[in-house]
């Protein structure tokens, strides 16, 4: 090679040289996660999430990143957890249990997308303007509906056909669930000649002094209020139901699977996966003004035989023939 060629050589490549030094491939977006709960017991619903990021082409690891914020059912930690996220600058927050992460990811930030799962109205708890059109920067997924409760207590009075007084326990941590689940087991119940008395905790020690009332004059049945605490305390309860020997009804399916007598809700890990879904169309750019509140339409009956029959209860064949599934 003559000198005048290896010159002009070396000269191209020390021009481009800089550029591919500064060709790095760009960083790989940031889903924040927030939850009130602890991960110990939500690794199907995780598994869920990201089974809708991967649906839109999104895997954890390889093109997008999360990062987990779990409060340990602390609820004054979710404001400092949703900021902390915000000062990431995350590309979409996802509120995994409910209000009260969601209102804390709101009142965190008005342009970072949030993506929430809820049980209650959004359009009254001042989340979206109206379902099809949420015109902020939330949207989500909603199984809220106004005979839920109504029909979950149906439900358990079908299986325990004698009760006449029903315990009904909410949370007061989350005043919005509690009331809606007052109110409408109260005048289903009203309807139906049932007796109630409300039981209120938000603790593990409250949950335990709620079922001790039950050694001095012991309902015929129980209604647990849906509650992200109550999920992640469904162990106890279900254990509680048992050792008290008090026909249960329940929210969600894992408690049914945990041993519980009877759930009736939508199905929770879909609903994660739908958020998942959502979460990763924002990150394609896909604002979530456009998206509209997802609702669930389908729910499903669990009723778990074994626990009936350790209660002593037949299960009628109206609702064997209706359950989605029954656990022996």
């Amino acid at each position: 090679m003559e000198r005048r060629e290896f010159i002009t050589l070396l000269a191209g490549a020390a021009v481009a040289w800089p550029f591919a030094a500064g060709a790095q491939q760009p960083p790989i977006p940031v889903v924040g996660l927030l939850d009130q709960r602890s991960p110990d017991e939500l690794a199907d619903r995780v598994r869920g999430f990201r089974q809708g990021l991967r649906e839109t082409g999104f895997v954890e690891g390889q093109n997008v990143a999360i990062d987990y914020r779990w409060a340990e059912n602390k609820l004054d930690r979710l404001p400092d957890l949703a900021a902390d996220l915000v000062r990431r600058q995350v590309a979409v927050i996802v509120a995994t249990s409910g209000v009260n992460p969601t209102l804390a990811a709101k009142a965190a930030t008005t342009t970072i997308p949030v993506v929430f799962i809820v049980a209650d109205d959004p359009v009254k708890l001042g989340l979206v303007a109206n379902l099809a059109r949420p015109a902020g920067n939330l949207t989500g997924v909603n199984f809220f509906s106004e005979e839920l409760g109504a029909k979950r207590l149906e439900l358990l009075r079908e299986l325990v056909p004698g009760a006449t007084r029903v315990a009904v326990l909410v949370s007061p941590a989350n005043p919005n669930y509690a009331e809606t689940t007052i109110s409408e087991v109260g005048t289903s119940a009203h309807s139906m000649g049932l007796q109630t008395q409300i039981l209120k905790a938000s603790t593990i020690s409250e949950i335990n002094a709620a079922f001790a009332t039950f050694a001095g004059a012991r309902p015929d049945a129980l209604f647990v209020g849906h509650d992200p605490f109550f999920n992640s305390r469904r162990t106890q309860l279900v254990q509680l139901a048992a050792r008290y020997a008090v026909p249960a009804s329940y929210s969600a399916r894992d408690f049914a699977e945990a041993g519980g007598l009877m759930s009736y809700g939508a199905n929770i890990a879909e609903a994660w996966r739908q958020a998942g879904s959502y979460a990763g169309s924002i990150l394609k750019g896909v604002k979530p003004a456009d998206l509209p509140v997802v609702q669930s339409n389908k729910f499903e009956l669990v009723i778990n035989n074994q626990t009936a029959t350790m209660l002593s209860l037949a299960v009628p064949p109206s609702l064997l023939a209706i359950a989605d599934e029954v656990i022996e």
